[in-house]
């Protein structure tokens, strides 16, 4: 081209001589795309073009909102102890029970030597408890089976056989003094009979005595075997009640010994780290977390939906939202939650939509543009995305009409996979450039 450096004025007339009318440039531009090549013939670029259609997009309104993390999860521990171990790192990516830090493990596990210990001579006094029982339970039974008492059953010292046998021969003595008693009043028998059978219920008061009184020794024989045998019993049970509660201890030392192993709560990358090596770190302190863990392969969406837009919302509908740090791109989600009430400042509505962030390219705290979806779609222009020329803010698209291209000025929409509804600068039916738009300008001639 630097062969022929003629001036803007002898270009102009060549291509009006071709019958092109209506093409404008200025500077080295201008002159590049018009002029002529060595047969004086004008240039043409070549370019693939394709129709502005109509399609039915879907109808949405627009929000703003913040997102958070599904779940955030500060860990800490919960016994005291000096760090040994650390095995993240912030930003890192943690799974579910993961080893984070490692605690001095040698305490808690003398510790929970000391209680098993205890819970050895304790099962060896409950075994002593328990032979003691069946001792004195021995003992009862043969107490039992001397005096002829069943087990269960209440002796009385009147039931005592001794006394029973003494008793009848009393009842029989008595009757033989009282018929002695008449009898030597009328001279039938002689008072040395009646001395006799009187000294004979005399002798058998005294044996009464007697039997009463082994009696009563026989019941303080039973009862005191019946008293040890309870005896021994409660001290059995006492026994195993201390055997329970020092396996507690052990169950509780043996926590100890598990938690200086700081496993992860959750599955997700570390947001925070305050664990180093060496450090002792107890959960009595203040702030005594070791690390701040957040959920991000779900993220929540917080929509600040306005008020007249409150009735265009509800549970489940799509919604897409953009950010910043990917303006061309476009994350799907669905509306999870709703707020039962208005900021009554803002006269906003908080809306929680859930969203899919399986790439991790979403982080909790960004901004994000929101468009949710009415269930309504509407016709829109659409075009594709390769079609359009961005320069700052200003979008543009080379209409192609006669063979010529025009650089028509465009508001765009919503953005459809390949595609891009543009809300005004196109109709329905305009030839759009598709390729080699580095080489367009405007007013250039074109070859499809």
């Amino acid at each position: 081209m630097s062969s022929y450096r003629t001036s803007f004025l002898f270009t102009a007339v060549i291509l009006a001589g071709a019958g092109v009318f209506g093409l404008t440039g200025c500077g080295s531009n201008a002159n590049s795309a018009t002029t002529a090549n060595s047969n004086s013939q004008p240039v043409v670029v070549d370019v693939t073009t394709t129709q502005a259609v109509i399609r039915p997009i879907p109808t949405y309104f627009e929000a703003t909102g913040n997102l958070v993390g599904d779940e955030t999860t500060d860990v800490a521990p919960t016994i005291a102890g000096k760090i040994v171990e650390v095995n993240f790192d912030i930003g890192s990516y943690v799974g579910q029970g993961d080893v984070l830090v490692r605690l001095d493990p040698r305490d808690a596990a003398i510790r929970l030597d000391q209680a098993k210990a205890q819970v050895e001579q304790q099962r060896k006094a409950v075994e002593q408890a328990e032979a003691n029982v069946e001792q004195a339970v021995a003992t009862l039974r043969q107490t039992q089976a001397r005096l002829g008492v069943r087990d269960g059953e209440t002796f009385q010292i009147k039931d005592f056989s001794q006394v029973k046998s003494v008793t009848a021969q009393l009842e029989l003595a008595e009757k033989e003094l009282r018929r002695a008693e008449r009898l030597i009043e009328t001279g039938d028998i002689s008072r040395a009979i009646f001395d006799q059978r009187k000294a004979q219920r005399d002798s058998l008061l005294g044996q009464l005595d007697e039997a009463r009184s082994n009696a009563a020794v026989a019941i303080r024989a039973i009862s005191t075997a019946q008293s040890a045998v309870d005896s021994a019993r409660a001290a059995a049970v006492s026994a195993r009640a201390a055997i329970a509660t020092l396996e507690a201890q052990v169950a509780q030392a043996q926590k100890a010994v598990n938690d200086t192993v700081i496993r992860a709560p959750i599955s997700g990358y570390v947001a925070e780290k305050v664990a180093d090596m060496g450090e002792y770190i107890s959960p009595n302190v203040p702030n005594s977390k070791i690390a701040t863990i957040v959920k991000t392969s779900i993220l929540r969406l917080r929509i600040d939906v306005p008020e007249q837009a409150i009735g265009k919302i509800s549970t489940g509908q799509g919604i897409s939202l953009q950010t910043s740090a990917f303006p061309d791109r476009n994350f799907a989600g669905r509306v999870a939650r709703i707020s039962p009430s208005v900021n009554v400042t803002a006269r906003t509505l908080v809306v929680e939509a859930e969203v899919q962030n399986s790439e991790g390219l979403l982080k909790p705290g960004q901004f994000a543009t929101v468009r949710i979806t009415q269930s309504k779609p509407e016709p829109a222009v659409m075009i594709p995305v390769s079609s359009v020329k961005t320069v700052g803010d200003t979008n543009s698209v080379f209409v192609v009409k006669d063979g010529v291209a025009r650089e028509q000025l465009v508001q765009l929409g919503l953005l459809e996979n390949d595609m891009i509804q543009v809300k005004s600068g196109l109709v329905e039916g305009d030839m759009v450039a598709t390729g080699n738009l580095a080489a367009l300008t405007d007013g250039v001639l074109v070859r499809q």
